[in-house]
């Protein structure tokens, strides 16, 4: 039942033979190649429930005109008055899945997120939409309104999926056990056929490259230097590759490759993807990636190509550990050098082998997120 409004929601076509689905939070146009994925993913996660559906997706710089998610205040004040119909925009949906950004549910990237994306859960609840927290990390809550703000997401949710352990541990720590444990959507999408044209595609983040509150950067562009060095003395050939694509924001990859470029007087090839598609059929037809972006390692990984993420958070360990992928190297432990920890990785003689099984065990573990969702027609 929800608790807002004491209705129960149903999941009942209103004026087609359509299920509409409402996608919060990712899109298929973004600079950022991971939220493609997931906006991506989710779509075609909801397609094998509902192969007719209807989708639109919501999210910062791809939203309807009724939804004022810029400020805070704008949603309450829309809520108070209704000028945009919002909510009458809201009811219009038979299904609305959260996504929260893929990691964005928790409060590390600042509480007015936290709170933007939960005051939007909060209005679908209101109009009545049976909602749906897709496949993701819970967590961290650092602070005491972070923690708030997440038990009150979790009100009236219809499914509560998570992509790995720990965050259905964080969940019950919540006080709300998740319905299902899975893994990333990126698993739904097709894989290209490409042969292998490249060995080793090296991911340089935008993010690590510059100040950030996750990892001293002038240690991440030094690390990144070594590896790139030691991999060339060591007769590899290098891929540097964006996946996030030029934009607005200062986080973004291209900057920080050029950068790196030009100061090293590296002969690397340079990558930077037009797309989606153009991304997976480039670490496609790679031997291996190294990537200090989750998603180009879960796109590599996806499509069958061996990865070593340079974790930066919580999000990363958990979830590739849950598909029984032992490679990943976390650029916040003191006690290792991750450019040894890399090179160790690379000398695995069953990566091809890891990757194989890593598929299998991630397409049965998202049946669980399909059968889930049928479950509610």
């Amino acid at each position: 039942m929800d608790v807002i409004t004491g209705k129960e929601p149903t999941l009942l076509p209103k004026d087609s033979g359509s299920v509409q689905v409402l996608i919060l939070w990712a899109d298929d146009s973004s600079p950022n190649l991971g939220v493609r994925a997931l906006g991506r993913g989710t779509e075609a996660l909801v397609r094998r429930a509902w192969p007719d559906a209807t989708i639109t997706f919501q999210n910062y710089g791809h939203r309807s005109p009724h939804m004022p998610v810029g400020r805070l205040r704008s949603l309450v004040r829309e809520q108070a008055t209704g000028s945009l119909g919002m909510q009458k925009w809201l009811s219009g949906f038979d299904v609305v899945v959260d996504t929260r950004s893929g990691d964005s549910f928790a409060d590390i990237y600042g509480l007015q997120r936290h709170a933007i994306m939960t005051a939007v859960a909060a209005c679908a609840l209101r109009a009545r939409v049976p909602l749906i927290l897709g496949p993701q990390t819970i967590g961290p809550f650092n602070t005491l309104r972070g923690r708030l703000l997440a038990r009150c997401s979790l009100w009236g949710v219809k499914i509560l999926m998570a992509r790995d352990t720990e965050s259905a541990a964080e969940a019950a720590r919540l006080g709300r056990a998740v319905d299902v444990l899975t893994t990333d959507v990126v698993f739904a999408l097709d894989i290209p056929q490409v042969g292998k044209t490249r060995d080793v595609i090296l991911n340089i983040s935008g993010l690590l490259w510059n100040e950030n509150p996750h990892v001293d950067f002038r240690s991440y562009r030094n690390s990144i230097a070594r590896l790139h060095d030691l991999m060339l003395a060591r007769g590899r050939r290098i891929t540097v590759m964006a996946h996030v694509l030029d934009s607005g924001n200062s986080d973004n990859d291209v900057p920080a490759i050029h950068e790196f470029i030009e100061s090293s007087r590296s002969s690397a090839e340079i990558v930077i993807p037009t797309g989606l598609d153009d991304v997976r059929e480039v670490v496609a037809s790679g031997n291996v990636v190294i990537g200090s972006r989750m998603h180009a390692c879960l796109n590599a990984l996806s499509v069958g190509t061996p990865a070593i993420p340079l974790a930066y958070s919580r999000k990363f360990e958990p979830l590739f550990r849950g598909l029984g992928w032992e490679h990943t190297v976390d650029l916040r432990d003191e006690t290792i050098d991750p450019v040894a920890a890399v090179l160790k990785h690379l000398e695995v003689t069953d990566l091809e082998k890891d990757v194989s099984a890593l598929v299998h065990r991630a397409h049965e573990s998202l049946a669980l997120a399909e059968k889930a969702l049928k479950a509610l027609t």
